[in-house]
């Protein structure tokens, strides 16, 4: 059985974001709200000849190489029941992935290349992976061997990012696959449809494919279009469900990287490569994510009519387990370049998380997640989806005070980084490390009080605003 994710993503150029850093990021969106997830460290590892890696969902197994890099990662905490799916991490060669974005291929092209019931899928897929790249562009060939080895049980695509650059990749039927280079100053937003168009096989700068897939397509006889090879047109879907829950989360990503954009929120031709009106920050992206068409007549929260405020799939979900954004900067020293910021409430109202990648480990309260909500319990994931709930439970009432904690938030985490970054920047391995490590705990203690103080405030206030109340004449 295989349990797929209907996520959003986004991926930015290095010229294209506002400090020269190159940042892929994603909502992990489960088909419950319920699904507890934990963050970790995963060692690196040398020698180690015959791991095995075994699918608790399906039947695949690999043998993983002998040797592996240190990478961090966002499992489910019952993966025995729910799978790994580990889902996004940066490794110590700071290489980022997030995987996977859902994708559905079309029935023409899955007759003759279909799923693989036990292929390699999205509950595996960083474990096979991440922990044996270098570089954003030798992982697309490297779990594209897998993919031709293995087969795919679902059709995923999946994020990369190094310091250079961000590949998006689609696998669209049990073996096949394609992937694109985003260019330096452009962006891409993907919601859970084939999404790259015109693909020039004359460009391996920017494209990588699976051996054989045009010759798959000219003998099938799969590409509809009188000129041109769309990967979109061959092997993705243009259905009723896309037109309400996926292509209007591309385009409101466009009206607010590209303002005045004219494209219909139903239309299957929006670009997949975009060159936004300004620089784009990791505050853009995180409003993105957080975002259920705010300020338009589509928003569930708002003011539209009900038939308007339910017709499209928004992108922040009350069953978005993680939303991560994962930052190669280069404006400092290699060993500094990763960081993951990680949401793990509902991304409209809790706040992203800066965390070093090069660290040994992660805070207790991120690390050991209960699959149950304990009131006295210390975990993050507990404590977001409580502010969360509290929020969304009296929003109109809530939200101003939560959008002013959440810019608090942005406010002293960049104050944070930038002290850490000082305090660590004559600081070189072990000892580096080891300091990286620390800060993050610090991160962690300043957002645990920030939010805390959150909650104890809209609980006094919401106590307020019962409606088992009456007015009693103080003089009876």
């Amino acid at each position: 059985m295989e349990i797929e994710r209907a996520c959003t993503s986004m991926l930015v150029g290095k010229k294209a974001s506002i400090d020269g850093s190159v940042m892929i990021a994603r909502n992990d969106d489960t088909f419950l709200p319920l699904t507890p997830q934990r963050f970790y460290m995963h060692p690196a590892w040398h020698n180690q000849k015959g791991q095995m890696l075994k699918s608790w969902l399906n039947g695949f197994a690999m043998e993983l190489p002998a040797d592996g890099y240190r990478y961090n990662a966002v499992p489910n905490v019952d993966y025995q029941k729910e799978g790994y799916y580990e889902e996004s991490g940066i490794n110590e060669k700071n290489v980022a992935m997030s995987a996977t974005e859902s994708t559905y291929g079309n029935e023409r092209a899955l007759a003759y290349d279909p799923l693989v019931k036990d292929g390699l899928d999205e509950d595996c897929i960083v474990n096979a992976t991440l922990p044996f790249i270098e570089s954003a562009r030798q992982a697309v060939q490297y779990l594209g061997n897998l993919i031709t080895k293995y087969g795919s049980p679902a059709g995923n695509s999946v994020l990369f990012a190094d310091k250079n650059e961000a590949w998006y990749m689609e696998i669209v039927t049990g073996h096949l696959w394609l992937a694109q280079r985003i260019p330096d100053d452009a962006y891409a937003v993907v919601a859970n449809e084939v999404a790259i168009q015109e693909v020039d096989f004359n460009d391996t700068d920017n494209f990588q494919w699976a051996d054989g897939i045009r010759e798959f397509v000219a003998e099938h006889h799969l590409n509809p279009d009188q000129n041109g090879w769309n990967l979109r047109h061959i092997f993705g879907t243009f259905n009723e469900k896309d037109r309400h829950y996926n292509t209007p989360r591309v385009w409101y990503g466009h009206n607010l990287f590209n303002p005045g954009s004219e494209n219909d929120p139903e239309s299957g031709e929006m670009p997949f490569i975009m060159h936004a009106d300004h620089k784009i920050t990791t505050d853009d992206i995180e409003y993105y994510l957080g975002s259920h068409y705010n300020e338009t007549k589509f928003d569930p929260l708002g003011h539209g009519d009900a038939a308007d405020k339910l017709r499209y799939r928004p992108i922040g979900l009350n069953r978005t387990q993680n939303s991560h954004i994962l930052q190669l900067r280069n404006d400092v020293p290699e060993e500094m370049q990763g960081i993951m910021y990680l949401c793990i409430g509902f991304p409209s109202f809790t706040p992203y998380v800066p965390f070093y990648t090069n660290a040994n480990d992660t805070d207790p309260s991120y690390s050991s997640t209960p699959l149950t909500m304990d009131i006295d319990s210390d975990s993050a994931y507990w404590m977001y989806r409580h502010l969360s709930m509290l929020v969304e439970s009296h929003y109109s009432k809530f939200i101003q005070d939560d959008l002013d904690y959440l810019k608090d938030c942005r406010q002293q985490q960049r104050t944070l980084l930038a002290k850490f970054d000082a305090e660590a920047k004559d600081k070189h391995g072990a000892e580096l490390t080891a300091l990286l490590t620390q800060k993050n705990y610090e991160m962690v203690a300043d957002m645990k009080q920030r939010t805390k103080a959150l909650i104890n405030k809209l609980i006094m206030k919401g106590i307020q605003l019962s409606k088992l109340t009456f007015n009693m004449d103080k003089n009876l």
